[in-house]
């Protein structure tokens, strides 16, 4: 089970929001590149880079940044926010990022998203977005009008390599995960899924754990990480003791 530390971009700088609103955004580190490399000196196995102007806008926002981060870790980084087309794609992986994560063209051209994973055979992870049951899009602030068992066996069928799932009302709050929708998710499907959104304390490490024999593959957190609320450190060495 991989911890993945998130750095989340705003404005050049690291910040968190509180389930997903653009303008309930707190600062954490002025400095994205410095803040990943201190995620790596604590342990890290692998980081969580989201362009959140990327994802707002539509188009890259922070790709030198990206770059920056990339070329400053030994750790592998995935990630996502604002990427719609395959050139887009590319040359995020071209500047060393290992795998993308895809939200909005995944659920909104299911034609161009299937030619992506295509182009970059197991680099493709997908996003699910959720507020009770109901996914969104761009960047959380539209309903996409589907839900996971709607877009499930295309997603599968087109080759992803594993799922993000974020249950939207905990993001950012620190109210524990939601293991009931996770375990139903990793029962429905054979692709490793990553958990966000709650994740508050080594507790929700352990709570989480068992599942990681039924399909979780690890589990993102920002907000507590920050706070110090869940200390990286001690959540890893938790999960080698396993």
């Amino acid at each position: 089970m991989i911890l993945f530390p998130a750095v989340d971009i705003k404005n050049g700088e690291c910040v968190r929001l509180a389930q997903g609103k653009e303008d309930a955004v707190t600062v954490f580190a002025p400095d994205p590149v410095a803040q990943a490399r201190s995620w790596q000196d604590m342990g890290a196995r692998y980081l969580h880079v989201v362009d959140l102007d990327g994802a707002f806008s539509g188009v890259p926002r922070n790709f030198e940044l990206i770059k920056a981060i990339c070329a400053e870790l030994t750790i592998p980084v995935q990630l996502g926010g604002g990427i719609r087309d395959i050139a887009t794609a590319q040359k995020y992986i071209e500047a060393g990022v290992h795998r993308l994560i895809i939200g909005t063209m995944a659920l909104e051209d299911p034609a161009l998203f299937s030619d992506l994973c295509k182009a970059l055979p197991g680099r493709i992870g997908v996003s699910l977005d959720a507020v009770d049951g109901k996914l969104k899009t761009k960047g959380w602030v539209e309903d996409a009008g589907l839900t996971i068992d709607d877009v499930l066996p295309r997603l599968e069928a087109d080759g992803i390599r594993f799922i993000v799932y974020t249950d939207i009302a905990r993001d950012g709050m620190q109210t524990g995960v939601n293991l009931d929708a996770l375990a139903v998710l990793c029962a429905k499907t054979t692709i490793p899924v990553i958990a966000a959104g709650g994740v508050h304390t080594l507790d929700d490490i352990k709570h989480l754990y068992p599942l990681s024999k039924k399909g979780l593959e690890g589990a993102i957190s920002g907000r507590a990480i920050y706070v110090g609320t869940l200390d990286v450190k001690e959540a890893n060495a938790w999960i080698d003791a396993q």
